[in-house]
């Protein structure tokens, strides 16, 4: 990590900031992983990233990322009539893409999602007369307890510790780049987002890494340099603004665990079906409160809403062992409350993001009790490109959250956990946004929507060979 002086962050952030981009600090400031070579096979799951490096932090294994992260939505500009064309067009420049980079952290990963808009408008009916949403998978758990048939994907919705000025989004598209080099995502954005085919309606930019090493964290140093309050408050080696390290190997789903097919009981989807290989995917923005985390919460606190309480581990450590013998029951949450006044984070979302025992999935594989199902591709950020201009003239603490499930479904149970209602259907006796439920009380989320990660086979432009011919 970089030894720079607080002053020396501060004049070079002045600098980026007038040039408008404060992330062109970074790779002064952290040197990109050294990577083992990467496999030229790439897998039917475009959501994966292959090559991550693997280090030891307190003993615990922990997933090193590529440095630089890009999400970019945008909405569909050519007419149903000129789908195929706009498919091969874009499959094109993917393919060169993948013939430029390696599908690896050194290299480039790309994952396209399509939002519900996007099959709405463009692909309402299939040649052979299913409509939308007839054609997607299907989310057997929900479609069980509604008594109806419901997508494995579905539009996005609030959940009670949002604000009311959440924003859903009704992007067409999604574009998620990542790299330990900015220029392969540079280079991808301008490949990708061509305007005959896109309007972009959001550039989502950041980083994660760093941490671990002696002295500040890429963290702590991004936020000194962008002037964010409370910056100089943040432990030093931490990965995230909030400090706890999100990408403990433990907490993230392993392999394909999170695609459509591979946990028999959550879609109809098996392997070699259409949609097989794809996840549903939820991006998400939060403003995080930094300065009163850091300023306010005793790390004794901050360690209970962030995990669970009653652990005991050295002052200041931020890696905390999420491992299949260290995740709770619903029971076990319900008697957090009763004996501490307060619930974890972690805790409350493993009563649904973790396998309730051993299971044999689709391919054969044994997955232990107590996996995680979920994969994320979260990732701090310093700016909000919501607003207008795109970049926010006041650098401030965020965080977009990419998460893969096999079903929204899922994805909304945990969400839903992380507010109080647990796994097997109880609910806690708590304000979802009291400090006493996790750390609602410190993030804001601003946007949500819903996506469609299809198989690398079908990542561009999805099911526009198979729709019925219909004029412009």
């Amino acid at each position: 990590m970089s030894g720079l002086s607080r002053r020396e962050l501060l004049k070079r952030g002045a600098v980026a900031l007038a040039a408008g981009n404060i992330y062109s600090l970074l790779d002064g400031l952290a040197s990109p992983p050294a990577r083992a070579a990467a496999s030229a096979a790439r897998a039917r799951e475009q959501y994966l990233m292959p090559g991550l490096k693997v280090v030891r932090e307190l003993g615990i294994e922990v997933i090193v990322p590529p440095l630089h992260h890009r999400v970019v939505t945008a909405r569909v500009r050519v007419p149903r009539a000129r789908l195929r064309d706009a498919q091969k067009q874009l499959e094109r420049s993917l393919a060169a893409l993948e013939a430029r980079y390696p599908t690896s952290p050194a290299g480039l990963g790309v994952t396209v999602a399509w939002g519900l808009p996007y099959f709405r408008r463009l692909v309402p009916k299939l040649a052979d007369g299913r409509r939308f949403p007839a054609y997607p998978p299907t989310d057997l758990r929900t479609s069980k307890a509604s008594g109806r048939r419901v997508a494995a994907v579905v539009d996005a919705t609030p959940f009670a510790s949002d604000p009311s000025t959440l924003v859903l989004g009704g992007d067409d598209v999604a574009f998620i780049m990542r790299s330990d080099v900015v220029a392969h995502i540079d280079d991808a954005q301008h490949s990708l987002l061509q305007p005959e085919l896109f309007q972009t309606t959001s550039v989502r930019n950041g980083f994660v890494g760093g941490g671990f090493d002696a002295g500040p964290g890429l963290a702590k140093q991004m936020a000194l340099a962008a002037g964010v309050p409370g910056a100089e408050l943040i432990v030093d080696g931490v990965q995230m603004f909030l400090g706890f390290t999100s990408t403990q190997k433990a907490a993230m789903a392993p392999d394909r665990i999170a695609s459509f097919e591979t946990l028999p009981g959550h879609t109809d989807q098996k392997p070699g079906s259409f949609w097989s290989g794809g996840a549903a995917m939820h991006l998400s923005h939060l403003d995080e409160e930094l300065e009163r985390w850091w300023h306010s919460v005793p790390f004794t606190d901050q360690l209970r809403a962030m995990t669970r309480p009653g652990l005991t581990v050295p002052d200041k450590t931020y890696t905390i062992a999420e491992d299949v013998s260290r995740v709770e029951t619903a029971k076990e949450v319900h008697a957090d409350l009763t004996t501490f006044g307060g619930v974890g984070h972690s805790a409350t979302l493993q009563t649904v993001t973790r396998l309730p025992a051993d299971t044999r999935d689709a391919y054969g594989v044994v997955r232990p009790r107590g996996s995680a199902i979920v994969q994320r591709a979260d990732f701090n950020t310093l700016d909000n490109p919501f607003t207008t201009p795109a970049v926010s003239p006041t650098p401030s603490a965020g965080l977009h959250f990419v998460a893969f499930a096999p079903t929204t479904g899922l994805f909304n149970r945990a969400r839903r956990a992380m507010d109080g209602s647990l796994g097997d259907g109880s609910t806690l006796p708590i304000d979802a946004r009291a400090e006493a439920q996790g750390f609602n009380a410190f993030i804001h989320p601003t946007h949500r929507q819903n996506f469609v990660a299809p198989p690398r086979a079908h990542r561009s432009f999805p099911l526009a060979d198979l729709a019925a011919t219909t004029r412009a």
